[in-house]
């Protein structure tokens, strides 16, 4: 028998869903494309309180049967030229078990539903440039390089870390 696939907001406040996102997280962070190290104690914690606390933020699940197997988190941010509210992906995370088979696709369709829902102009999300599986899923559910102006280049993520 195939197995049954579904996809859904994930509820905060349902002890369920809070320990499948930190569960999911954690293989993500534990994994080399997230970083390779596991959730810090502090993280585990915090993670879904913190995530509630934001009216801006919202996580989709994905499961197999009763499973929880994926997991997409995201915080809407705002676009200023567009005066609209966007989303931004944060993390997308599919177990090794069950990647190759559309979990992802699934989940991003109803980060989707979800950000047209709020009104948003579009989705945003950064990827490791070695991370080819991640860049042809992105690509085939329509994401590409942002660019305003060709002649001055694409834009890059950077980061500074606060202390």
């Amino acid at each position: 028998m195939a197995a049954v696939y579904s996809v859904r907001r994930a509820d905060y406040a349902r002890p369920a869903d809070a320990r499948a996102i930190v569960a999911l997280l954690d293989a993500y962070a534990s994994d080399p494309a997230g970083g390779g190290e596991p959730l810090s104690e502090f993280a585990r914690q915090r993670l879904v309180p913190e995530l509630a606390s934001r009216p801006h933020a919202f996580s989709v699940l994905a499961f197999d049967g009763e499973a929880a197997v994926g997991l997409v988190n995201c915080i809407e941010g705002f676009s200023t030229f567009k005066c609209l509210p966007l989303v931004n992906v944060h993390d997308v995370a599919v177990l090794d078990s069950h990647r190759g088979r559309g979990i992802a696709e699934a989940m991003l369709g109803e980060v989707e539903r979800i950000a047209r829902e709020r009104g948003a102009c579009k989705l945003t999300l950064e990827v490791l440039s070695g991370n080819a599986p991640a860049m042809r899923l992105y690509e085939r559910v329509g994401f590409a390089g942002y660019q305003l102006d060709p002649a001055m280049g694409s834009a890059q993520f950077l980061q500074k870390w606060l202390d």
